[in-house]
């Protein structure tokens, strides 16, 4: 009960995240916004899967799923850091 809990309110936080990171974006048009934003956007839907892994469909194994969501969100990341250090 206490785990599927706190696997909703990692996935709302990083929603979170994402939207206020876009919002930032939007009003000042600072680049490196976007590209954390995307990476929240990768880890959100890492979280979401991880439920439908965990709770829904605990008999499925998505881990490789997760993994590739939650890379992919890093990546973003690394590559919006390294393009803005230019």
């Amino acid at each position: 009960m206490i785990a599927e809990l706190i696997y909703v309110a990692c996935g709302i936080t990083s929603a979170g995240c994402a939207l206020l990171l876009f919002r930032g974006y939007r009003a000042s048009g600072a680049r490196l916004l976007l590209w954390a934003a995307l990476c929240f956007v990768g880890l959100t839907l890492e979280n979401i899967v991880l439920y439908i892994d965990l709770v829904l469909a605990p008999s499925l194994d998505l881990f490789y799923w997760r993994s590739i969501l939650g890379l992919a969100g890093l990546v973003a990341l690394i590559y919006g850091l390294i393009w803005e250090s230019r």
